[in-house]
């Protein structure tokens, strides 16, 4: 599972990192996690407020930090 997490490095962005790392690592799951900082690349994927979250190349996730369930959620999937 890939998981990219989108933001410019705020407070929520890394706080969204460190608990989708959390939480896989609690469900001994093996994912590929990683940052895209660039403007550039994150408007690419249409997201306009972050943090935003990508899953296997589709978003599933702006605005906010996402809550522990929506989380699991997508590591279940």
């Amino acid at each position: 599972m890939d998981i990219e997490v989108l933001g410019t490095g705020c407070a929520n962005c890394k706080t969204t990192v460190a608990l989708i790392g959390q939480m896989a690592q609690a469900k001994g799951m093996a994912i590929t996690l990683s940052k895209v900082e660039d403007l550039r690349d994150i408007m690419a994927y249409g997201v306009m407020s972050t943090p935003g979250v990508v899953v296997d190349g589709k978003v599933v996730h702006a605005g906010g930090v996402p809550s522990r369930d929506k989380i699991a959620q997508w590591l279940a999937a």
